[in-house]
């Protein structure tokens, strides 16, 4: 196979045949926060015990299957490339204990007899050849997933849809922002089988076109909000949750709650990489970027469509003040 992506995207013309290096655990910025842990795929593997299908005891397809078929694919399509473990984000942990142990306080419960596994799960592996530069931020290419049992029937038997969401997009690495534009997101697979998910995984990683992303994020660069115009974006975000159904119909759908639309209004003045300028001015991908790092607080299961909703808004904004199209976010 052809490789996708052209020689100024990767880190150095002499990258090695196939290095996989291996993540420092508890020193990365994470790449999502809100409710959730960190964990290795080794963890998972020996600790975590595998949900399963009620009807017939079946397991389900597991996280770490997931990771695995991920990390399968991005190696066989980018072979010459310089690829990091995977950083996984777990929450909602589902626990129990041993049949011989269900009579014991909890306090008295020894490791042994104590099982976990956790309801959702997030996940990136990156391919830290494959980068660019935007506003002097370095990027590189991301692919990851999100799992959570409670969109399954496990009340089912083995053969049961089971629901995944995919991703690819680059990640900041300054501040580990994860851009990810809606060409990119795989939001609702439904698979019977490890198989059909390793068969979506390969379909995203090929089809996805990665000059094509970084062209859309690099062109918002050129266009900037003055003061006045952020703070009439921040006043029309903060609206639009109460607008009727048929006026949202009308207009870019925002996904971002209070929380998040006041952590960008806090950014906006803290001095970091994508702060205002001296005169309140912000480039669009600098607002870009501070939408997705209010996005790390958001829950695992909102993560993805949240994301989407930041490059879909920023977009037309871009479009309006390229074209003089009417914008609600900026009327």
């Amino acid at each position: 196979m052809e490789p996708l992506y052209n020689t100024p995207l990767r880190e150095a013309a002499n990258t090695p045949s196939l290095e996989v290096a291996v993540n420092n655990i508890g020193k990365q910025k994470p790449f999502i926060e809100a409710n959730t842990i960190e964990a290795t795929l080794e963890e998972i593997r020996r600790h975590h015990i595998i949900p399963v299908f009620h009807r017939d005891n079946e397991p389900v397809i597991s996280q770490v299957e997931f990771i695995e078929a991920t990390m399968d694919a991005v190696h066989g399509h980018f072979p010459s490339e310089r690829i990091l473990q995977p950083q996984i984000r777990l929450s909602h942990p589902i626990m129990g204990r041993v049949p011989d142990a269900k009579d014991k306080p909890a306090k008295e419960l020894q490791e042994a007899e104590k099982t976990i596994y956790y309801e959702r799960m997030a996940f990136v592996v990156e391919v830290a050849s494959i980068t660019d530069t935007i506003d002097g931020q370095r990027l590189s290419l991301t692919i990851g997933g999100v799992k959570a049992h409670n969109l399954d029937n496990l009340y089912a038997k083995r053969g049961g849809e089971e629901h995944f969401k995919l991703f690819i997009g680059f990640k900041v690495q300054v501040c580990t922002n994860l851009c990810v534009w809606s060409d990119g997101l795989a939001g609702d697979v439904k698979v019977w089988s490890l198989s059909q998910l390793k068969s979506a995984i390969k379909s995203l990683v090929s089809e996805y076109d990665a000059v094509s992303s970084l062209a859309r994020m690099s062109e918002l660069q050129q266009y900037i909000l003055a003061e006045n115009q952020f703070a009439h974006l921040i006043g029309r975000c903060r609206m639009y949750s109460f607008l009727s159904a048929g006026q949202k119909r009308e207009i870019p759908e925002l996904l971002f709650g209070d929380q998040q639309i006041g952590a960008v209004c806090r950014d906006y003045y803290k001095d970091h990489s994508f702060c205002k300028g001296e005169d309140g001015s912000i480039n669009l991908w600098r607002l870009y970027n501070l939408f997705t790092a209010a996005n790390k607080s958001s829950y695992i299961d909102a993560f993805l469509s949240r994301s989407v909703s930041a490059s879909e808004l920023v977009t037309s904004l871009a479009d309006a003040l390229k074209d003089g199209k009417v914008n609600w976010f900026l009327q």
